[in-house]
């Protein structure tokens, strides 16, 4: 039997967020504003200082800020297009509209990438917001203290078991802490740019970058791709709060504004910091510009924000994890469990060695959401014409439209690894070392386009009418 049967019925069996059935109309009752509180609290973390760091080592403060911005909007614009339709339609998150394009038993890897991308971010944000707890501790004193071996470990756990407790309410849990932080983070951001530009405004106009290299569109090339894989990354955040609301027209502004503006804003923070003084960690220049009173009281209200932003990741997460089977039938509490496990051992056993290593981080992402953003663009408006089967994308059955061969989509495999294999060649993900024509189309762009085609080539060589339901 092709339908949803086989395994359940969404309309009697759903549970919000602890099953991975499509959420009911009476369930997606997010506007506009709501979503937009949401994105903007998760987009505006600490994250946003480091990507402008390394943006400012190799663009000065008025190219940096256009190319960020630019890279950011092109960057969330094509994961609008990729996955906001299924979304909105459907009322599914972002790995479940993936089954179309990998199969029913292919979609895992999809799952695995998700969650790997998400725990990362994750991961970096509560290993900020322990560096930060530690030098506010410092600032106010606790010197001593701030240095013990045990320290930071605490905070990272304490983070952990704040972000746990609002998550028990679920996607309520998400909206209501992005309500309390909204302003909060606005508030903040724009009273550091204006005392940063303020105080040192013309050294950070006229400071220029260390490492740039000799080819000025190369370097502008860097900064788009910067802002480019940062909000491809969005494609797991996007699915998991877009479902909530009723249609693509109430999330379509929203993403641009919450994260395509949002991120390259929070970055300038980062940018002109590390421009200034070569460090974009805010602990160590806010006592410095606000003094010791407003600069720790701006330090807390950093590290707080950070908050937001982790409950939105993990939150993400758990729901990318109730599409496996074995988990989809497992208690909430069981479900962020296993969620945080992997963020708590990171961020109290190897912080350093994954803060480290950042920018490896953001090209990895680029290798992995901009093969998976042209496959479904490729596949949702030129295979499928714009029409997807509800029933099929929840069906185990051998003759599901979307079990392809074995459970697995050949087609959509092979576009991932041959999208893998550009990126690699035109932006190292190690070395961060580029090849021609990276100065002039970036990597994830070509990547994405190479990807669709050889998605739509492949399907029609492999799978013809008789395989995906075409």
């Amino acid at each position: 039997m092709n339908s949803i049967a086989e395994t359940g019925n969404p309309s009697t069996s759903h549970k919000g967020d602890s099953e991975n059935w499509p959420l009911l109309s009476s369930e997606r009752s997010w506007g506009s504003w709501q979503l937009l509180a949401v994105f903007i609290s998760t987009a505006a973390a600490t994250w946003c200082y480091i990507i402008g760091e390394y943006v400012g080592y190799y663009l000065n403060f008025k190219m940096g800020f256009a190319s960020m911005t630019a890279g950011a909007l092109i960057g969330i614009v094509l994961v609008n297009i990729a996955v906001l339709p299924m979304i909105s339609r459907f009322g599914v998150d972002s790995v479940a509209t993936s089954r179309a394009q990998f199969g029913s038993r292919g979609w895992v890897l999809i799952s695995i990438l998700q969650y790997v991308s998400v725990t990362g971010w994750n991961c970096l944000l509560l290993i900020f917001f322990a560096m930060s707890g530690a030098k506010l501790a410092t600032a106010l004193g606790f010197a001593e203290v701030a240095e013990s071996i045990w320290f930071k470990p605490v905070i990272s756990l304490i983070a952990c078991a704040i972000v746990y407790a609002i998550l028990l309410r679920g996607s309520s849990g998400v909206e209501k802490t992005s309500k309390l932080l909204f302003l909060l983070i606005i508030g903040i951001s724009a009273w550091i740019i204006w005392m940063m530009l303020g105080h040192d405004g013309s050294q950070i106009m006229a400071a220029q970058p260390a490492y740039a290299t000799p080819s000025r569109a190369e370097n502008y090339s860097i900064g788009v791709e910067v802002g480019l894989v940062t909000n491809l990354t969005w494609w797991a955040y996007l699915g998991a709060m877009a479902r909530v609301t009723p249609t693509a027209s109430k999330a379509n502004l929203p993403s641009i504004l919450g994260f395509g503006l949002t991120v390259p804003l929070m970055s300038l923070i980062g940018l002109a910091a590390y421009l200034l003084v070569q460090d974009s960690d805010p602990s160590s220049w806010l006592i410095h510009l606000g003094g010791t009173l407003f600069g720790s009281i701006a330090l807390l209200l950093v590290i707080t924000a950070n908050i937001g932003t982790s409950v939105a990741g993990v939150y993400v997460s758990a729901v990318g994890l109730t599409n496996i089977p074995g988990i989809s039938k497992r208690p909430w509490p069981v479900t962020l469990a296993l969620t945080m496990i992997p963020v708590v051992l990171i961020s109290v056993f190897i912080p350093n060695l994954f803060f480290d290593n950042f920018g490896t981080l953001l090209a990895l992402f680029g290798v992995i959401f901009a093969p998976l953003c042209g496959i479904q663009i490729a596949d949702y408006y030129f295979l499928r014409r714009r029409k997807m089967d509800l029933q099929a994308l929840y069906s185990t059955s051998p003759d599901a439209p979307y079990y392809f061969f074995k459970g697995v989509n050949i087609a959509g495999v092979l576009s991932v690894i041959i999208g893998f294999f550009v990126y690699s060649y035109l932006l190292d993900p190690i070395t961060y070392e580029s090849r021609a024509p990276f100065e002039y189309t970036t990597a994830s762009i070509p990547t994405l386009v190479i990807s669709a085609i050889s998605y739509y080539l492949l399907t029609r060589i492999i799978n013809g009418k008789k395989m995906g339901g075409y």
